[in-house]
């Protein structure tokens, strides 16, 4: 989507403050001993409280109100009954519509202590995250992001994910422009535009290259057993810098 108006970039940041608070509910009651479903189930209030729907559930029927996914498990984790260990690595990713209008969030945290290697997993696919959104202005190449992405990973030893990606977003929760990859993509010469609407997404891991579905249909895990850190954003791409709606 690219936005046409002050109506379309004022919905675009109510409902990117929402999923933003829902994300932060969420974060604040993680704790060894809480059930993935529990903690959707905090997500799932939060949003219904607001007014606005589950974007997974109402767009492709994912079976919970957001992706809660653990160590491994890089994207689409289902909640269920799995309670949360001490020294996991958690991903919480949600997305909601609301009046139309839709955004997309994701951060990884830490399950109280967790070993020095996590940490730094987790320090560099937010740093990733944050970097490639500095440079996100009109004018700048796509692959520029990916390039920065990968960079930031590589630079600290670790890997990206090749077949996950950022994406478009905006009046639909998957858009133009698709495929917002975490590597450097010679032949992607599409450029950024001014006011376009992006869901920029790190997948950092510390080995792991691609992952593949679960027989559940929905999770998505390194087969190497690999951990993945995954952080998202959604911004509204200008000449300068970028509005990020998910602050």
């Amino acid at each position: 989507m690219v936005i046409e108006s002050e109506h379309d970039l004022t919905a675009l940041k109510k409902i990117g403050e929402i999923v933003a608070m829902a994300r932060e509910e969420m974060a604040k009651s993680i704790r060894p001993g809480i059930s993935t479903a529990e903690l959707d189930e905090i997500g799932a209030k939060f949003l219904s409280k607001n007014g606005a729907r589950s974007a997974p559930k109402s767009e492709y029927n994912f079976p919970g109100t957001t992706c809660i996914s653990l160590n491994d498990v890089a994207a689409h984790g289902i909640p269920n009954s799995r309670l949360i260990e001490e020294g996991d690595i958690v991903n919480i990713d949600i997305s909601a519509e609301l009046d139309g209008y839709f955004a997309d969030t994701g951060i990884t945290l830490p399950v109280g202590s967790i070993s020095p290697l996590k940490r730094k997993l987790l320090d560099c696919s937010l740093t990733a995250l944050k970097k490639a959104i500095q440079i996100a202005r009109a004018g700048v190449k796509i692959n520029q992001l990916g390039k920065t992405i990968y960079n930031e990973a590589t630079s600290n030893g670790f890997t990206i994910i090749s077949n996950l990606s950022g994406h478009g977003i905006g009046r639909k929760l998957h858009d133009e422009p698709y495929d917002i990859v975490n590597y450097y993509d010679k032949w992607d010469d599409r450029i950024l535009t001014n006011g376009v609407v992006l869901a920029i997404e790190t997948f950092i891991s510390n080995g792991g290259t691609y992952v593949i579905e679960e027989d559940d249909g929905w999770s998505l895990r390194t087969p190497n057993n690999k951990l993945v850190a995954q952080f998202e954003h959604t911004i509204v791409v200008t000449k300068s810098q970028p509005i990020i709606t998910t602050l």
